[in-house]
């Protein structure tokens, strides 16, 4: 199989969806790579590593779509990439097609067999592909939102863990899950005090059991948010349901009476957001405040420690571009149902229940779409 790297070209996004050892990894499998020049050049992964690495290095992302029978990704295509897919050709990367229509019309229209790896599971229910980015975009969440807490960024002006005779900030995660967690893990590094909301039981008990009285954990129900979030310094939006919009958690009137100059942070956005007032930016222009309540909503926030990041993805992917090129997508698909939970459009057709939901779409079963 001819597998096509394209540089990334959202706004400030510096991953790149093969590194020169993923690469070298195919190549002895057995298959072709072809990379667009300096695609991941800017952190440190130059076309001559690539090419040591036994990959073809072409001058234009036309080239890698014309050619490329898998075209793997980071970030969902762009509106003139989804031009340049065409019929068959299977494409892998993140989609977070839920609150994304145009994307999903255009790569409906394209004819391409689009697996997101957001939905991929495992066999304990989790989301292997989207777990590394969970986990660096928690810690981000806690550094962002700290400098956004500064006066200079319009926030409160609170240092989050205090000074001896000054309270540490309050910090709220909404959400226990390996965003949730990771968020909690760095805001308790960094001496804060802490409050997890989470609707399972059994979550809460595990972070309890964990972490004991680093932080204080909450069930969450409409009262407790509102409770816990008004009196917050910084919020961390950090719930997921896989493939479909976020719960919107916390609305204007909520948000209207948290304080002045408090921070969130909704990592969620990718998916629609779960604060009612979230809109997307990017790492360009990341804040913008409603209500005198500062937003950091950047939807590619792992694309600001694009190093890190990248190597962390591929070391989860690689098995999966491996299987989709020895056996092609329909028998790799057929054999691992976990990777199966990946396909979200097939020839045109929204393979994905919860995407179609949130989509208004018509859904058409993945094993129907496999079999063509």
């Amino acid at each position: 199989m001819l597998i096509g790297v394209p540089k990334e070209i959202k706004n400030h996004e510096y991953r790149v969806g093969m590194t020169p050892a993923a690469v070298r990894e195919v190549i002895a499998h057995g298959h072709q790579v072809i990379v667009e020049t300096n695609a991941g050049g800017a952190i440190d992964l130059t076309d001559d590593a690539y090419r040591a690495a036994g990959a073809t290095i072409v001058d234009a992302a036309e080239e890698v779509f014309a050619k490329a029978d898998m075209v793997v990704k980071v970030k969902e295509p762009q509106p003139g990439e989804c031009k340049m897919l065409r019929e068959g050709q299977v494409l892998f990367t993140y989609l977070h097609l839920a609150p994304d229509p145009q994307q999903a019309k255009l790569l409906q229209e394209s004819g391409c067999i689009a697996i997101a790896y957001e939905t991929v599971t495992d066999m304990r229910g989790g989301l292997p592909l989207l777990a590394p980015m969970s986990e660096v975009a928690g810690r981000m969440a806690i550094q962002a939102g700290a400098r956004a807490l500064e006066k200079s960024a319009g926030g409160r002006g609170t240092l989050l863990g205090g000074v001896p005779g000054v309270p540490s900030g309050k910090v709220v995660v909404l959400g226990g899950g390996v965003v949730g967690l990771n968020a909690a893990k760095m805001a308790m590094g960094l001496e804060a005090e802490v409050v997890v909301l989470d609707k399972s039981h059994a979550r809460l008990k595990e972070l309890d059991m964990h972490y004991g009285g680093r932080m204080q954990t909450i069930y969450s129900t409409n009262d407790a948010v509102e409770e816990y979030v008004t009196q917050a310094d910084l919020v961390v939006g950090a719930v997921l349901v896989p493939g479909a919009n976020a719960p919107k958690l916390v609305n204007r009137p909520m948000l209207s009476k948290m304080q002045k100059g408090s921070v969130v942070v909704d990592v969620a956005i990718d998916q629609g957001g779960c604060f009612e007032t979230s809109k997307p930016t990017t790492h360009a222009d990341p804040i913008y405040i409603v209500d005198d309540v500062v937003h950091y909503c950047v939807a590619n926030m792992p694309g600001g420690v694009a190093r890190t990041s990248t190597f962390a993805l591929n070391n989860v992917t690689l098995p999966f571009t491996v299987a989709l090129a020895d056996k092609g997508w329909r028998e790799a698909l057929s054999d691992d149902a976990h990777l199966r939970n990946g396909l979200n459009v097939a020839h045109g057709k929204i393979t994905h229940e919860a995407v179609a939901e949130a989509l208004g779409a018509d859904y058409t079963p993945a094993d129907k779409a496999i079999a063509g």
